[in-house]
């Protein structure tokens, strides 16, 4: 995962001219960098990605919790949220583990999140990424089709499920909501969660009520990055593994990119683009301060469990949402992954072993006979969080040829194919002069 070997067509092609000229340079080989390079190649761009990592999806795609899901589109800054966040400041395993630290961003990403806890902000930030997620789910399944991937999918729907009559009754304002935009999140009974999924029959008398999304999916984002960015390749995309994207020769006065300046395991060289994408997830905000575009990012610490399932187990078949604890559950045929947690402490990628056994404990508790929980595997990744969940996508200001497509947080999976198409569309539609456009559909919707 570490290893800094070019990919198989960057060495094929020889030694990079100097320096190399492209239509498109995209920064960054994660899901939403490897979509945005499919749908630029489609529209007849020369299309190259750098990445640090020796294969696409390893970094924050790597093993998350797996769902495509509009029914997820209410952003964690809500009306409920400052109190729920205060209780769990206490706790060490909590959903939200917030570690203060001397970097002013730290305390400017909290402090517009707890603006866009208003409920008026709250709700439009609901269906802006209900808009954005619904069309992104069917351009997925739009690729899915036509290239024929294969990554665990499962198309079962999504269910969310709780055990407190409150956040149940606030559950079902918010499915009304999304019910108006697209999302046909319905309400169900308890009774009618142990239909849909019987691996709920033991802890049947604990769930008040859920919602439940048939139309949402459930697949192995890594492996579905990978398989595409293989199509990418037979595409003619050129792929340059291995490699640090380290700076930009940059004209703030002029406003244009020239070029991006990479290290390769061969030395350093300019790679030319008529037109930067920059795909870094948490990274974005650090590498582009020093060009003057700021952007409300904060790494948020996620942490995921990956359990072996035998033949004689019983785990859930659905792919879940356990809205008290924060995690999701998605079965990868003969692996169960469970993810969640959000902690925001830097750019720190240690494992916290007592978060991992929180987890673990929560799916034991719930599902006893899910797998085998000694062979449990963890991992953890920094999710690019904007403190309204809405992601960046759209050109930079004061840059006409530099775009952003990042800031997605838990919903990369989700909204990538929509995100991808939709900057693809901007620099290949739009005239030259387009102004600068943040968030999910428009400048009103700042991150």
């Amino acid at each position: 995962m570490s290893s800094r070997a070019m990919s198989s067509r960057a060495m094929s092609s020889g030694a990079i001219s100097s320096p190399s000229d492209f239509d498109a340079v995209v920064l960054g080989a994660g899901v939403i960098g490897v979509n945005s390079a499919y749908w630029l190649a489609r529209a007849g761009k020369n299309v190259c990605v750098i990445d640090r990592q020796c294969a696409a999806g390893l970094e924050t795609s790597f093993a998350n919790g797996g769902q495509i899901s509009v029914s997820h589109a209410e952003p964690w800054a809500n009306p409920s949220a400052p109190l729920k966040v205060l209780k769990w400041l206490l706790h060490g395993d909590s959903p939200l583990l917030f570690r203060p630290r001397l970097d002013v961003h730290q305390w400017l990403w909290l402090a517009r999140f707890m603006v866009d806890c208003l409920p008026s902000r709250a709700d439009r930030h609901t269906t802006e990424i209900v808009k954005l997620a619904t069309a992104s789910r069917a351009l997925l399944q739009e690729i899915r089709a036509r290239e024929q991937l294969d990554y665990d999918q499962r198309t079962r729907g999504i269910l969310h499920f709780y055990r407190e009559q409150k956040e149940f009754e606030s559950a079902t304002r918010v499915a009304e909501l999304m019910r108006k935009y697209g999302c046909d999140r319905r309400v169900i009974s308890a009774s009618q969660v142990v239909e849909l999924e019987p691996a709920f029959n033991e802890r049947a008398h604990e769930i008040v009520g859920a919602t439940y999304t048939a139309e949402d999916e459930s697949g192995d984002a890594r492996k579905y990055t990978q398989a595409l960015a293989a199509v990418c390749a037979r595409m003619g995309v050129t792929f340059l593994y291995g490699s640090d994207a380290v700076g930009l020769d940059a004209d703030r006065a002029g406003g244009s990119v020239a070029s991006v300046e990479v290290r390769t395991p061969e030395g350093y060289r300019s790679i030319r683009g008529r037109d930067i994408v920059v795909c870094m997830g948490s990274y974005s905000a650090t590498f582009l301060r020093r060009y003057g575009v700021s952007l409300r990012i904060y790494p948020a610490k996620g942490y995921s469990v990956t359990i072996p399932i035998r033949e004689t187990d019983c785990a859930p078949v659905v792919s879940l949402t356990d809205d008290e604890y924060k995690l999701v559950y998605s079965n990868l045929g003969g692996r169960l992954r469970v993810a969640g947690t959000a902690e925001l402490s830097g750019y720190d990628l240690r494992l916290n072993h007592r978060r991992c056994r929180a987890i673990v404990e929560n799916v034991r508790k719930t599902f006893p006979h899910a797998g085998d929980f000694a062979a449990a595997q963890f991992w953890t990744g920094l999710r690019p969080a904007t403190p309204s969940n809405l992601p960046y996508v759209g050109r930079a200001n004061g840059y006409r040829n530099l775009w952003l497509n990042t800031g997605h947080g838990t919903l990369g999976w989700t909204l990538g194919a929509g995100s991808g198409r939709r900057v693809s569309d901007m620099i290949c539609d739009q005239p030259r002069d387009v102004p600068a456009v943040f968030g999910a559909t428009s400048r009103s919707a700042v991150a």
